[in-house]
């Protein structure tokens, strides 16, 4: 039985022969977010203008910080903190969502056989959508304001993977451990906040005491964010070494997270 399950999960972890079906979930998930509005897709692309524009023209006034290497304007520090929120929206938006992945869709348990393990990955499809455009809106404004983008942009879904990892591992945790447990929603909800604040997005790790430092880099949104401002702002490589093995370690950790809902999955049915 153990072995049949490793075997599955492990066909599972990247559902290729699913990716017809999870391409038209991912577009009538997107679709039915802005169908009901005036102008449509168009908010995809007004939200994080209007939030970027927000950065520029209050945050720089607000926070006192400098990034070590910087030359300190309004656009340099907006720039950076939005890219530091856009990774953090990415995760967020996945994991909150996680928790009713399931018991929202109900009729794919009971009624139908259905792949249930690539519901997490229509929820990061959706995520992906809307960070792409965040990144397209970054790169257009960087043009415009700064110059050409560098060419360490490409480099981009490289340093984002670990994070696609993580969040896939524990949207399967959390979408699995929602169904028995209905209060999962509120506590990551809760947990959050403090976790954004616990993320280097309105500072660099460098303008932390000695102490600190070394506790906010457990965290594992942090090296994303760094390494994602060193390829889209300061035009550097990351470390390839530390990068591949934070692959390596969140891939496990997706692996061990699909095994776990392909196990919890059994009782599903039971439970609603």
């Amino acid at each position: 039985m153990s072995r049949q399950l490793f075997e599955g999960a492990a066909l599972r972890l990247i559902p290729w022969q699913h990716r017809s079906l999870i391409w038209a979930l991912v577009l009538r998930e997107i679709g039915s977010r802005y169908r009901s509005s005036v102008i449509g897709w168009a908010w995809s692309v007004i939200t994080p203008l209007f939030t970027l524009a927000v950065y520029t023209l209050v945050f720089k006034n607000v926070f006192s910080v400098k990034w070590t290497g910087g030359d300190g304007t309004s656009v340099e520090f907006a720039v950076l903190i939005f890219i530091g929120m856009t990774v953090f929206g990415f995760f967020s938006e996945c994991v909150t969502r996680a928790p009713l992945l399931i018991t929202s869709n109900v009729n794919y348990v009971k009624k139908i056989v259905f792949p249930l393990e690539i519901l997490p990955w229509v929820s990061l499809g959706v995520a992906a959508f809307h960070a792409l455009v965040s990144l397209m809106v970054l790169l257009v404004f960087y043009a415009l304001v700064v110059g050409l983008p560098h060419w360490t942009a490409v480099l981009y879904p490289l340093v984002m993977a670990p994070l696609l990892l993580l969040t896939m591992g524990l949207s399967w945790i959390f979408s699995a451990v929602g169904v028995y447990f209905r209060d999962m929603g509120h506590i990551i909800g809760s947990l959050l906040l403090p976790l954004m604040f616990l993320t280097p997005i309105f500072y660099p790790i460098s303008a932390l005491p000695a102490q600190l430092r070394g506790v906010i880099g457990l965290n594992p949104l942090a090296s994303v964010i760094e390494n994602a401002r060193l390829v889209l702002y300061w035009g550097q490589v990351p470390e390839l070494m530390p990068l591949f093995a934070e692959i390596v370690a969140t891939g496990i950790f997706a692996f061990v997270g699909l095994c776990f809902f392909q196990k919890s999955r059994e009782g599903f049915a039971d439970v609603l």
